[in-house]
């Protein structure tokens, strides 16, 4: 007989002596008082430094690390990653702001996204940062606002490479899509960049998100040098910045395990090897969001109804999809699956049950849990959700219905 997959330990939330889930040092039912209501996301400061630690000791150290903000634009989580990485990708002029405000060095941020408007593109000439072209419209943008302004621009160009992530959860690259530029049409556009005057620093390539196959990882970051190799001999300015994107993933479905880091750090040391030769000016950056602050995060909802309906029980919580709408399957997920969830304040051990754990909302959508073996709870108990450090609050309705927003707490 087969045994159904489990989830990967959630091992990196310790519990107390009377089993209640400790969040950055603070036992669940005493952080729940101290944030003054549910339901909130929790991100652990130590957490994330200890994840930031963990890659420095194990990629190369001429490997820049960047924090893709749109995983999680908390000020004060992105204020604390500033501390802990090289530089800050932001998808709009607002996290911009909040990259700037946080203290993160202008010439370190790179700003990426299919769809700048020109004030955006002002702005970002304004700030000295690295714009990632995604289109020749931005690129005469650039030249214009560049005389306009009296300000150097700067400019990466986003590549929409001629392959894909094997098994990422999202892909961003290969085939026809909205974001970068196709490959074959930057020699035509890396000649009219030239042409401009305008500085060109390097090439942005991110073919896809969520993947825990080092084995993929190693072979899109080969195939993201190779082509941006290619694609030097087309310009007269040195290749400065190389980002080959991130797409590694974390565990969130039964049966998933936590990504190999040794390959890809063994992968990455070579090709930085490559690039002292090739590319003597270039900097290797890898950027993360969610595998930098997914596992560091946690969603808690108090349990405001028990209810058994034909045998099933449902405990129904005062949050849902409004706030975390990925937990709910509606952020991607073709077939709905459970992500790790628990009763924070109960013993793991405790005598269980099948269990519908299901939120506020007047829509069958909202649903926390489904059918997962639980401790037995009451109501005023606490729901807790992992690996919910990223695409979290902001990336979910939260006027839905009209019910109350979501605190959002760095303890």
């Amino acid at each position: 007989m087969n045994t159904p997959p489990v989830h990967a330990p959630m091992d990196q939330f310790p519990r107390a002596a009377d089993g209640q889930l400790i969040v950055g040092g603070v036992p669940l039912s005493q952080l729940a008082e101290r944030v003054g209501q549910t339901p909130f996301y929790a991100f652990d400061r130590g957490l994330l430094r200890q994840r930031a630690a963990q890659l420095r000791a194990v990629l190369p150290a001429s490997v820049k690390l960047h924090y893709a903000m749109k995983a999680n634009p908390m000020p004060a989580l992105v204020g604390l990653m500033a501390t802990l990485v090289d530089g800050i990708d932001v998808a709009s002029a607002g996290e911009l702001k909040v990259a700037l405000d946080a203290g993160a060095d202008p010439h370190e941020i790179s700003f990426a996204g299919p769809g700048k408007r020109e004030v955006e593109l002002r702005q970002a000439l304004a700030a000295g940062v690295l714009v990632n072209v995604e289109s020749p419209r931005e690129v005469e943008l650039l030249a214009k606002l560049s005389a306009e302004l009296g300000l150097p621009a700067r400019i990466a160009l986003r590549v929409n490479p001629d392959f894909e992530l094997k098994g990422s959860g999202m892909k961003m690259g290969g085939g026809p899509k909205q974001f970068g530029i196709d490959a074959e049409a930057l020699p035509a556009l890396m000649a009219r960049i030239d042409e401009l005057g305008l500085g060109f620093e390097g090439f942005h390539l991110f073919a896809g998100s969520q993947n825990l196959r080092a084995e993929a990882i190693c072979d899109a970051q080969r195939k993201s040098y190779e082509l941006a190799l290619r694609l030097a001999q087309h310009t007269r300015q040195p290749v400065r910045f190389l980002n080959l994107g991130g797409g590694f993933g974390i565990p969130y479905f039964p049966g998933e395990q936590r990504l190999d880091l040794a390959p890809i750090a063994e992968n990455l040391a070579a090709l930085a090897e490559r690039a002292r030769q090739e590319m003597p000016q270039a900097s290797i950056v890898i950027e993360l969001g969610r595998y930098f602050v997914g596992e560091a995060g946690v969603y808690v909802t108090r349990v405001v109804d028990r209810k058994v309906s034909r045998g099933q029980v449902f405990l129904v919580t005062d949050g849902g999809l409004n706030h975390h709408l990925a937990a709910s399957g509606n952020f991607g997920q073709v077939i709905r699956k459970n992500y790790p969830v628990t009763i924070g304040n109960r013993r793991p051990d405790a005598p269980s049950e099948s269990t519908m754990v299901v939120g506020p909302l007047c829509t069958p959508m909202d649903l926390l849990a489904e059918r997962m073996s639980l401790p037995c709870a009451e109501v005023g108990d606490l729901v807790v959700i992992f690996q919910s450090g990223a695409y979290g609050a902001s990336a979910s309705p939260q006027g839905f219905l009209g019910h109350p927003g979501v605190v959002e707490v760095l303890v």
